[in-house]
């Protein structure tokens, strides 16, 4: 198995390169925002107890999207791997999604991929997608700056901590998307 973890600020490209390399590798992602998003449309345990906390406006505790990753990695798949897309964004997650893919999986993360685009190209895409996505958090430039800033504050430990595990690669988020993706590919081919 293959199992990556793809990091990306907001606007880097990371869905297009997701899909791509799911595509390439036959992976499965695992985004926690759509097991937030199925688990409370479904409205299963995990998903009501996640509500619970978010109609609060408090932070979803740790363990609960850990349950849900579990569960997640549990069903039965046809893929080669998966890809993490959302977590880890902790050094607490970063070891809980270890331990998860040993216990679950009987295998290890192989790989952090780092797409990496300056901010001020960052904040250009995004608040192209914002003309046609209809996200307002596309839409607004000091909020976009602001969701770039938490994600290098939070991501920064995760990504020192795959550095020390000789596990953490940036890529040039910043071309032709095919010369990014070769660039993934290639990458991922020194691990197989």
């Amino acid at each position: 198995m293959i199992n990556i973890v793809l990091f990306g600020p907001p606007g880097s490209g990371k869905g297009t390169q997701a899909q791509n390399l799911i595509e390439k590798f036959n992976l499965k992602q695992i985004s926690t925002g759509d097991l937030f998003r199925h688990n409370i449309k479904n409205e299963t345990e995990l998903g009501t107890l996640a509500k619970s906390y978010m109609d609060k406006g408090e932070l979803v505790p740790d363990q609960v999207t850990i349950d849900m990753l579990v569960d997640e990695l549990k069903k039965p798949t046809q893929a080669a791997g998966f890809i993490f897309d959302g977590f880890p964004r902790t050094a607490k997650q970063t070891e809980a999604l270890e331990t998860i893919v040993q216990d679950v999986l009987g295998d290890k993360i192989d790989l952090c991929l780092a797409l990496v685009v300056e901010d001020e190209t960052l904040v250009g895409r995004l608040l192209k997608r914002g003309e046609t996505s209809g996200r307002s958090d596309d839409a607004d430039e000091g909020i976009i700056r602001n969701r770039i800033k938490e994600y290098y504050a939070k991501t920064a430990e995760v990504a020192e901590l795959y550095k020390q595990q000789g596990k953490y690669v940036e890529v040039n988020g910043v071309g032709e998307i095919s010369e990014i993706s070769e660039k993934l590919y290639a990458e991922i081919e020194k691990i197989k």
